[in-house]
């Protein structure tokens, strides 16, 4: 499995805001995803799971679930976009606990 780390709204490394994110081949339960976000000790780690056209996304702090992230969220996107999984032109959406959230590449 790969995690990537990601230091959204930056262009620079070790600045930032510091997200993890874990693109699943499945769900994972809720116990296993906070494991691996104490793990990271990141403020966030992003898990992301392929459903159809779209992603669904949850977000972990070390120590519980939080409801909204945006920064993960932004993680999230560059990571489907920058290895190839999303293509760079294609609007990520995600469906979280709190709803639909969409992202734009920009250009």
């Amino acid at each position: 499995m790969k995690i990537y780390h990601v230091d959204a709204f930056t262009n620079r490394m070790f600045s930032g805001n510091p997200a993890a994110v874990c693109i699943l081949p499945m769900p994972r339960d809720d116990v296993w995803m906070q494991n691996v976000a104490g793990e990271m000790n990141l403020p966030e780690t992003a898990f992301l799971v392929k459903q159809d056209d779209s992603f669904n996304l949850r977000w972990f702090s070390p120590k519980r679930e939080v409801d909204l992230c945006g920064h993960a969220t932004l993680a999230g996107a560059h990571v489907l976009w920058e290895t190839g999984i999303l293509p760079s032109d294609k609007e990520a959406r995600f469906f979280t606990k709190r709803g639909a959230v969409d992202s734009r590449a920009e250009k």
